[in-house]
């Protein structure tokens, strides 16, 4: 794997938002990853943004080459009910030209140090099969395999297993 060396990792702001966007249309577009059908647009994207505030446990971070976002990782409210507030559902994306450098790992790193001051039990990674690259950052990261959810989301004109993998935070 190459490294990327240049990449600066920071909490995610307003002004990202394009390029944020940007990549994540490209994961709605051209793969199975994320089970959007449709690209969203900037507005569509900015209550997101926002529910990723720069404390606690729902973070943002951004990957910057160059002025560039070249990619991000998040911990997102895993599910909405108050029960599950300390469990938080990761994830990573990184603009296509920049996968095999390390970025995610750096990212995760970066994440997962963040969350270890924060009030989180479990964090839940959904990863649509196959993704041998997703699945091994994961368990680099310790994250154990908890369930696949069989041809649980249609797009491409097929049905596609999400694995479910969890990692101990405490």
């Amino acid at each position: 794997m190459q490294q990327s060396t240049t990449a600066r990792i920071r909490p995610g702001h307003e002004d990202d938002l394009e390029e944020l966007t940007r990549i994540y249309n490209h994961y709605i577009v051209e793969t199975p990853i994320t089970f959007d059908i449709d690209p969203v647009t900037v507005v569509q994207r900015r209550d997101w943004l926002l529910a990723h505030p720069a404390q606690g446990p729902h973070r943002l971070l951004v990957a910057e080459e160059d002025g560039k976002i070249v990619g991000y990782a998040t911990s997102s409210a895993f599910r909405p009910k108050l029960a599950y507030l300390t469990s938080v559902e990761t994830s990573v994306y990184l603009a296509p030209e920049y996968g095999g450098r390390g970025l995610g790992s750096r990212l995760y790193s970066a994440l997962f140090e963040l969350l270890a001051e924060e009030d989180v039990h479990r964090a839940y990674a959904g990863i649509t099969v196959p993704n041998e690259a997703s699945f091994k950052l994961h368990e680099r990261f310790g994250f154990k395999p908890a369930g696949t959810h069989r041809e649980v989301g249609r797009k491409f004109g097929r049905y596609w297993d999400v694995a479910w993998f969890e990692k101990e935070m405490r």
